[in-house]
């Protein structure tokens, strides 16, 4: 038999209180004695009474809710994003809703208005990778609710962003890969719609121009970046002569780097090899990947904060880019003879 909800009356008048004393009492408020307090709560709880939170919410234009929108979860790269992310707006009292586009901006538009009806008070994106117009948050923009983009972002640079200098990470690992004496590199990398991949590519083509190595089309393999990405990738390299392979992300780079082990050739020996982000594959395979430090925690927790505090001031985000530091970590993957 189905039971109906029990409300504050419910309780009043079962204690012999106001209604009015036993919503301050479950709010702690001073006005109603510790004492009373307790035997309000004790009460409710009791008779199985559940806070309307909706109800409240809406009555303070506020839901203590923000919406983050990533490619996929299935990356050690955005899952230690959202886990920043988290941390932050859970100490700050508020909840975190995910969803994934799994890379079709399709999907990305139906969780914007997902996220929209739902009432979150602010928005994290990071975009597919086939997102071209970026019309959709303007169902956001237009009502003043601040969204924030991170790692993959709009070209746009009037639109607040959290990223690091991906042209300068290119150009730092492929100037590392020709000081180990490659001349033939090969660049596995994604849609280059997206800025991280278009940016490391920049930074990729500048380091061969200031050391007189000619930029080759043919070494440019754009793809998924997954793990049977990388195992084609492989097969398309073999015996091509290619001396050296900077990967867009770890995950493509360890999965290309084994087939090829597979296939006979000798890491770092006959070809070096670089990843970029600095997963736990990059620490956990034989030898161990050179890569880009992509601090992805503090990306969330930064992200996080900033729209935390554009709530608290009522205000848009200032259209500004906050770039994070990313580092170089040298491993035994890019070791020419060694």
């Amino acid at each position: 038999m189905l039971h109906k909800e029990v409300t504050i009356y419910d309780i009043a008048r079962r204690l012999g209180l106001s209604p009015s004393t036993i919503s301050r009492g479950l709010k702690g408020h001073y006005t109603v004695s510790l004492k009373t307090q307790q035997k309000i709560r004790d009460t409710a709880e009791a008779m199985g009474y559940r806070s309307n939170t909706f109800a409240a919410n809406l009555r303070r234009q506020r839901t203590n809710t923000i919406g983050i929108i990533i490619p996929r979860f299935n990356s050690y790269f955005m899952s230690e994003v959202i886990a920043g992310a988290e941390k932050v707006t859970n100490e700050a009292g508020y909840n975190l809703i995910i969803s994934q586009s799994l890379e079709h901006v399709e999907k990305e538009i139906r969780n914007v208005k997902t996220m929209f009806n739902n009432r979150i008070d602010g928005l994290l994106v990071s975009l597919a990778e086939d997102t071209r117009d970026i019309s959709h948050f303007n169902l956001f923009l237009d009502k003043g609710i601040p969204v924030l983009f991170f790692d993959r972002v709009p070209p746009d640079e009037r639109l607040p962003a959290i990223v690091i200098d991906n042209e300068k990470a290119g150009y730092i690992i492929t100037t590392h890969l020709i000081a180990q004496g490659a001349q033939n590199i090969v660049h596995i990398t994604g849609n280059q719609l997206r800025n991280v991949y278009a940016d490391r590519l920049k930074g990729y083509q500048k380091a061969l121009a200031e050391h007189g190595i000619e930029y080759r089309p043919e070494n440019i393999i754009i793809n998924g970046l997954s793990e049977q990405a990388g195992i084609q990738a492989a097969r398309q390299i073999i015996n091509r002569g290619v001396d050296a392979v900077f990967a867009a992300n770890d995950n493509c780079a360890v999965s290309c780097m084994n087939e090829l082990k597979k296939l006979g050739v000798n890491i770092p020996r006959d070809m070096a090899f670089a990843g970029f982000n600095n997963d736990m594959i990059s620490r956990n395979v034989d030898p161990q990947l050179t890569t880009i430090n992509y601090p992805a925690f503090e990306m969330g927790e930064i992200a996080a904060r900033n729209l935390l505090e554009q709530l608290e001031k009522k205000t848009g985000i200032p259209s500004v880019h906050v770039i994070l530091n990313s580092d170089l970590i040298v491993r035994a993957s890019s070791g020419f003879g060694k």
